[in-house]
């Protein structure tokens, strides 16, 4: 777990459900959640896939909660029977579901209650409900955990009654050294050089081909400004020291 105001803070996603796994659904809440968190000092340092089943999730979810400071999970709170995931958080806090009396007036006053719909009222004893402002149910919060929905846009209106619940480190910055005409060959050296003498910073090389260039932007992350630029400052030296000599920092 981090700790201090200037702790780089962590975070977990799970992504719940055969539809990502089996590739009928393409998942794109892990990139909208990591942007999000982002921007309030939280990084997503892992991610995960499973399927709808239970055993499967509660292991998961206890092996992430019990490393990272934060765990969202996204998928499996639906109305159908292979919408697990409460009935998953809840066997992994070793607590009781309830129908939450909030969920059932809310649903009560836009359709009949039936039990596949009361399914989606149900929250883990000590949870917290999770704004919906999109569309149906909110979510909810337990611990160091985050239920949020599976379809992206509400997924989206979840997470703005996730952020001021975080308590965020120093935000990550980045900036961009672009590289053309030369392979990863010739960069990995000066690159490798620099990100040793900042072994607290990522340092990454994403190879580009367009229509008659290529080359790599060389993407530098760290908390500290000062000694981003420091490395940005390093590493074009050290790339123009090997030779590169179309070597630029540009707006990422």
């Amino acid at each position: 777990m981090a700790s201090g105001q200037e702790a780089r803070v962590t975070a977990a996603v799970l992504i719940i459900g055969d539809e990502i796994l089996s590739g009928r659904t393409r998942d794109t809440n892990l990139g909208d959640i990591a942007a999000y968190l982002g921007v309030h000092g939280v990084d997503v340092a892992e991610a995960r896939t499973v399927p709808d089943v239970i055993e499967v999730i509660v292991e998961a979810l206890n092996a992430l909660r019990s490393r990272y400071d934060y765990v969202i999970t996204t998928g499996g709170i639906g109305p159908t029977h292979d919408d697990i995931t409460a009935d998953a958080v809840a066997a992994a806090f070793g607590v009781e579901l309830y129908e939450h009396p909030d969920i059932l007036q809310m649903m009560q006053a836009k359709y009949e209650l039936t039990p596949a719909r009361r399914r989606m009222a149900r929250v883990p004893e000590g949870g917290e409900l999770v704004i919906n402002p999109v569309n149906g149910p909110p979510g909810f919060t337990i611990g160091n955990v985050f239920v949020l929905a599976g379809v992206p846009q509400i997924m989206r209106g979840m997470l703005q009654d996730v952020g001021h619940r975080l308590k965020g480190g120093a935000v990550t910055q980045s900036r961009t050294v672009r590289v053309e005409g030369s392979g990863e060959g010739v960069i990995a050296a000066p690159l490798e050089a620099v990100a040793r003498a900042h072994p607290e910073m990522s340092l990454g090389s994403y190879p580009f081909f367009e229509p008659g260039r290529f080359g790599s932007n060389l993407v530098l992350r760290g908390r500290d400004p000062a000694e981003i630029a420091a490395a940005v400052g390093e590493l074009i030296a050290a790339l123009k020291a090997a030779g590169i000599a179309d070597v630029a920092e540009i707006e990422a």
